[in-house]
């Protein structure tokens, strides 16, 4: 009796055991830590949807956006000597006046204070491009603000793709629609350094960049059309190319949002 309790008890122990180590395993999805754990930590519910935090800073970095962008349009405007800079101001100042009313609209709503100064690193640009002038303040109006309009891309995009905020998603639909005629226009000054910003981006990668080989000299065989099969009845028309139809170009002019 005595060994059959004793075997009873290092079975008892050994399945004790084997369950201690297996827990965090089966428990992992709900541990502190993980990726889901800290969306639902930061996440608080709306009427609109769940507001997460990444949501949050893309409101309030739409805010500050407007709050440097605005005066340097304005400055652009009245100092530049080219009209090709004058223009991009011109789209920066009423792009982003419009922009502001929206991200004050969407903030009120869900509840998100707002600064109301630009955070010191876009005052610093501010002061650089007040203390340029000529040529040289030509080259960093329309580089400052191609790159710092490049980078807004990505969290645009991120935000457009995992918000479940359906204020949100409207917001970065307008602000991909701002910055990408934003970005038009900065480029099409002509003063836009694409070597910098190549650079730039490959300092800060983590990873060897990969795609096909590069071109070796000879022409590649041609590749085929992509078709749809049959003949669908479609209406729609492609994006805009410059110099193509107004009535194709991307819309900017949307209705006002509700105060």
């Amino acid at each position: 009796m005595r060994r059959v309790n004793g075997t009873a008890l290092i079975l008892a122990a050994l399945v004790a055991t084997l369950g201690a180590l297996a827990f965090p395993i089966w428990s992992y999805a709900d541990r502190s830590g993980t990726g889901q754990a800290n969306l639902n930590a930061a996440t608080v519910a709306t009427r609109w949807g769940p507001l997460s935090a990444t949501d949050r800073d893309f409101i309030v970095k739409v805010r500050l956006a407007g709050l440097w962008e605005i005066p340097a349009g304005q400055q652009a405007m009245e100092r530049a000597p080219t009209k090709a800079i004058r223009d991009a101001g011109d789209h920066l100042v009423v792009g982003h006046t419009d922009l502001d009313q929206r991200v004050r609209s969407v903030a009120g709503q869900l509840g998100v204070e707002l600064p109301n100064q630009p955070n010191p690193q876009q005052q610093g640009w501010l002061d650089e491009l007040s203390a340029a002038s000529g040529k040289d303040y030509e080259r960093k109006f329309a580089n400052l603000l191609r790159d710092s309009h490049g980078k807004v891309f990505a969290l645009i995009a991120q935000v457009r793709h995992t918000t479940r905020n359906t204020l949100v998603r409207t917001l970065a639909t307008d602000a991909n629609q701002t910055v990408l005629d934003h970005i038009t226009m900065l480029e099409g000054t002509g003063d836009v350094d694409f070597d910098a910003i190549a650079d730039e981006a490959a300092g800060a990668a983590s990873a060897s960049p990969t795609g096909p080989p590069a071109p070796n000299g000879q022409v590649p065989p041609a590749p085929a059309p992509a078709r749809p099969t049959g003949s669908p009845d479609a209406t729609s028309y492609p994006s805009a190319e410059p110099g193509d139809d107004a009535t194709r170009s991307i819309n900017t002019d949307r209705p006002a949002p509700n105060s």
